[in-house]
C-alpha cells in the first residue's frame, strides 16, 4: 500500500537540501510524521491544505518499518504516522502540485 506525504513548498526545498525532515510544526506537536493512504490523500489536502499552492506529495516506502504506526484518526480510519525523522531515502516519487 502506498503512503504519501504533503509538503509544502518550503519543507520540501529544505528537506531535499538536508536529506532529513524532522516534520512540520503540526508533526513537532503531535510527535510523529503525518501521512496518508491514497485514499486519505485528498481528504487530508483539503482539510489541512485548503488554497495553497505548491504542495509536493512524496510517496514514501515504509513498508515493515517498526516506526510506522497505523493509528485511529480523523473519522475513525487508521491513518500511517511516522515516530522517526523522515530520510530522503524514504522517497520513492514525488509530484508537485501547482
Amino acid at each position: 500500500m502506498a503512503i504519501y506525504k504533503i509538503f509544502r513548498a518550503g519543507e520540501w526545498a529544505a528537506f531535499e537540501a538536508g536529506g532529513r525532515f524532522e516534520g512540520s510544526a503540526d508533526d513537532l506537536r503531535d510527535g510523529f510524521i503525518h501521512l496518508s493512504t491514497g485514499e486519505q490523500l485528498e481528504g487530508s489536502i483539503s482539510r489541512h491544505f485548503s488554497g495553497e499552492r505548491g504542495l509536493v506529495i512524496a510517496e514514501i516506502r515504509a513498508g515493515d518499518d517498526p516506526a510506522l504506526r497505523w493509528e485511529e484518526s480523523r473519522g475513525g480510519a487508521l491513518f500511517p504516522h511516522l515516530y522517526r525523522p523522515l530520510l530522503l531515502a524514504d522517497v520513492a516519487s514525488r509530484e508537485v502540485r501547482s
